[in-house]
C-alpha cells in the first residue's frame, strides 16, 4: 500500500529517489515546474532529454506518458517525465491527466524507486482547475498505488492554496 503524503514547498527541494517533472512534449525545458527542474537539475537533465529526442521521442513525449533520466544535481536518482494535457472547457481530458500519473508510477517501478515527488500535473499553465486536478492525482494515485511497489507518493505544491485544496481532496478519499 501507498502512504499519500502532501508537502507545501519547492519540489526541487525534496529529497526522493523520483522526482515527477510536468513537461511539455519537447522534454527540453519549459516554465513552471519544468523550467525549475531543468534549472536545478543541471546540464545532465537536458542531455538526456536530448538524447531521448534522438532516439525514441522524436516527436516528442506524448500526453499522458512518461519517461526517466538521469535527475543530474537533485537530491534524487531519477526523474520521471510526464507531459500532462492542456485542460478544455469542450473535451473531457480526465483519462490523459490519470495516465500521467499512472505511467509515472510504472516508470517508478520499473526503475525500483519507493518514493515518489508529484507536482500538480497541469494545474498551472495548462489550466487545470486545482480541484479537479487534486482529486484525479489523488484517486489515481491511491488506485495505482495498491499494485505497486512505490512506498510513498509525496505531492510538492508550491503555495498554501493549492495545498488547502490538495489537503481537502485528500481528505476526502478518507486519508
Amino acid at each position: 500500500m501507498i502512504t499519500i503524503t502532501l508537502v507545501q514547498g519547492d519540489i526541487t527541494a525534496q529529497h526522493a529517489d523520483a522526482i515527477v517533472n510536468a513537461a511539455n512534449s519537447s522534454l527540453l525545458g519549459g516554465g513552471g515546474v519544468d523550467g525549475a527542474i531543468h534549472r536545478k537539475g543541471g546540464p545532465a537533465i537536458l542531455d538526456a532529454c536530448r538524447d531521448l529526442r534522438a532516439s525514441r521521442y522524436g516527436r516528442g513525449l506524448p500526453v499522458g506518458q512518461a519517461v526517466a533520466t538521469t535527475a543530474g544535481n537533485l537530491d534524487a536518482t531519477w526523474v520521471i517525465h510526464t507531459v500532462g494535457p492542456v485542460w478544455s472547457r469542450t473535451e473531457d481530458r480526465s483519462a490523459e491527466l490519470a495516465s500521467c500519473y499512472r505511467e509515472s508510477l510504472r516508470v517508478a517501478d520499473e526503475l525500483g524507486a519507493r518514493s515518489v515527488v508529484f507536482p500538480a500535473i497541469s494545474t498551472g499553465i495548462f489550466g487545470w482547475p486545482m480541484d479537479d486536478g487534486a482529486r484525479i492525482a489523488l484517486r489515481t494515485v491511491r488506485d495505482a498505488g495498491s499494485a505497486s511497489r512505490v512506498a510513498e507518493a509525496r505531492f510538492v505544491l508550491f503555495g498554501a492554496d493549492a495545498y488547502g485544496v490538495f489537503e481537502e481532496a485528500l481528505a476526502e478519499l478518507g486519508h
